[in-house]
């Protein structure tokens, strides 16, 4: 069905990740690639000073060794791409980097916080050009 999917995945909530790249490999076409993505939010610079840079990179090494392992149980084409920064705007940013048509993410149950915030799946299913699959 889909030629290219990018699954957003939470390291948080790594289950709720494992089930959508089950999804996401019975919807790409043979011969189709999956990108797992994980975004990692920016640490405020007055936090990020008293973080010995060793710490942050082994997180990165951690976040990445997780993506591994979940491409290793899935037998569609897959890579594992990691990036920092806002979540919802760097998911929409790698669909249009890999010319993706579809994008997955997993959306927890709204509370207060998102009627004013808007959650990462509700920002990227209003502005994605592309088809966006939410689970829940």
């Amino acid at each position: 069905m889909f030629k290219k999917i990018i699954v957003a995945v939470d390291i948080a909530q790594i289950d709720k990740g494992a089930k959508i790249l089950k999804k996401a490999e019975a919807l790409a076409d043979d011969g189709g690639e999956i990108v797992v993505l994980n975004v990692v939010e920016d640490v405020p610079g007055y936090l990020a000073i008293d973080v010995p840079g060793h710490v942050i990179e082994n997180n990165r090494k951690q976040a990445l060794d997780t993506l591994d392992k979940m491409r290793a149980e899935i037998k569609v084409r897959t890579r594992a791409e990691l990036r920092t920064g806002q979540p919802a705007s760097n998911i929409l940013a790698a669909a249009e980097a890999h010319h993706a048509d579809l994008i997955m993410v997993a959306s927890h149950r709204p509370d207060i916080s998102n009627y004013f915030l808007g959650s990462t799946a509700d920002r990227v299913v209003r502005h994605a050009d592309i088809s966006v699959l939410v689970d829940r």
